[in-house]
């Protein structure tokens, strides 16, 4: 059977899927969240495979932490399971309701979109997270987890087939070209008339290469250049845990911090604290001249580190010597993702709220809370960085579509 075959295959089963009850669904999520249990033994098994061929590749740190699952990171999967379906359906939901003159009745509800494909690579998670959210709303989906993870992706895709099976669904509506390789990404790209829509999660030269090669419509999910901005009034306390936590906490992420600003009038109390706590924790920090002078153990920093998503431990790091230039730097170095203001002024945070156009602008929190999840959104499919129809962390509504339902009583157009 051939890639083109099995998306063909998945299209015909997404018909059925999206006629399925909310109860239908839910049962589908609970099985998967018992095979999870079951079969873990045998997923942790196949992952420590992925894991010892990615080391022995030399892959990097933080693709290796992508790429890892453990008991734990199961648990939060199934967790993720338990909030979807606790989250209420959205298939169905009313978004216009309009009564004409003429007495036509016009309804605008939310529909599956029918067939989404999936291109990622290195994180089997996002199996269970995106399959998980296309079963809530009724969506199948075509995955491409790349060779990475195809042992760990291979365990989880079956685990999804058996979950359908059960409960007496077909499942045909989840599939995997991983085996096809390279061709199998492209033939999902080129599946136009059957894939509704395109999702890309990964590095930015894996989403730039969708982008610009897909005949199917895709929602980018961006990489992260994420700022914090410590502002003339930042408080130390929140300064300290709030930039420790955005970089440290998990830095392979795309809402991890990547490069922080600092206000020359606050750099004296708080940027050597700061740095110092960083260091303590791994961080490796790039500095301006400026930065260096104050804390000399720091590597300079060049053009090409304000534009750099790391994904690892380390930050660059630049003294700015107004609020307006710290809106400037943002907007010339931003990827849109994700930026936060550190200040205790209630002019500049909501200046820095209305001017800064990313997809989530934050004060005094921080930007690890990007995040579906932190939403409250269950699991997500990605945090869309575009503009046309979905953007910041998607949750279950950004995987539908919209249908207008019109009942008349005889009316002609005159």
């Amino acid at each position: 059977m051939s890639a083109l075959d099995l998306i063909k295959q998945a299209k015909a089963a997404s018909v059925a899927l999206g006629l399925l009850t909310t109860e239908q669904k839910n049962e589908i999520l609970k099985t998967v969240s018992v095979l999870l249990t079951s079969r873990s033994e045998e997923i942790l098994v196949a992952n420590h495979l992925d894991l010892k061929l990615a080391k022995d590749s030399g892959v990097s740190q933080s693709l290796q932490d992508r790429l890892a699952l453990s008991v734990e990171r199961i648990d939060s999967l199934k967790f993720a399971l338990a909030e979807l379906i606790n989250l209420n359906d959205p298939i169905g939901e009313l978004v216009r309701d309009i009564t004409r003159p003429n007495g036509l009745s016009i309804k605008e509800v939310r529909v599956p979109f029918g067939l989404i494909g999936a291109i990622y690579e290195a994180r089997p998670n996002v199996t269970i997270d995106i399959a998980g959210m296309a079963i809530k709303t009724g969506n199948a989906i075509i995955l491409r987890g790349g060779s990475m993870a195809e042992n760990t992706n291979r365990v989880l895709v079956s685990i999804l087939k058996e979950a359908f099976q059960t409960n007496g669904h077909n499942p045909n509506a989840i599939a995997s070209v991983d085996e096809y390789g390279r061709e199998g990404a492209e033939v999902m790209m080129k599946a136009t008339g059957l894939i509704d829509v395109l999702i890309p999660r990964g590095s930015a030269n894996l989403i730039k290469t969708v982008v610009e090669e897909s005949k199917v419509p895709v929602i980018q999910t961006g990489d992260g250049i994420v700022h914090i901005f410590l502002d003339a009034t930042a408080r130390l306390d929140y300064a300290l845990e709030i930039v420790t936590n955005a970089k440290v906490q998990r830095p392979s992420v795309c809402n991890a911090l990547e490069t922080l600003l600092v206000h020359k009038d606050v750099a004296d109390k708080l940027l050597v604290p700061v740095l110092e706590k960083l260091a303590a924790n791994g961080v490796v920090i790039r500095g301006d001249q400026r930065v260096r002078k104050a804390f000399p153990s720091a590597i300079e920093a060049t053009e090409d580190d304000w534009a750099t998503e790391y994904l690892a431990l380390e930050i660059s790091v630049k003294i700015v010597d107004s609020f307006e230039e710290a809106i400037e730097h943002i907007a010339q170095y931003s990827t849109s993702h994700t930026e936060s203001i550190i200040t205790e002024d209630a002019k500049n945070a909501e200046e820095f709220l209305a001017r800064v156009d990313s997809a989530v602008v934050m004060v005094n929190a921080s930007t690890r809370f990007t995040d579906g999840g932190e939403f409250g959104f269950g699991a997500e499919v990605g945090v869309s960085t575009q503009k046309l129809h979905a953007r910041g962390p998607m949750g279950l509504p950004e995987l539908t579509s919209t249908k207008w339902l019109v009942r008349g009583t005889g009316q002609s157009r005159a």
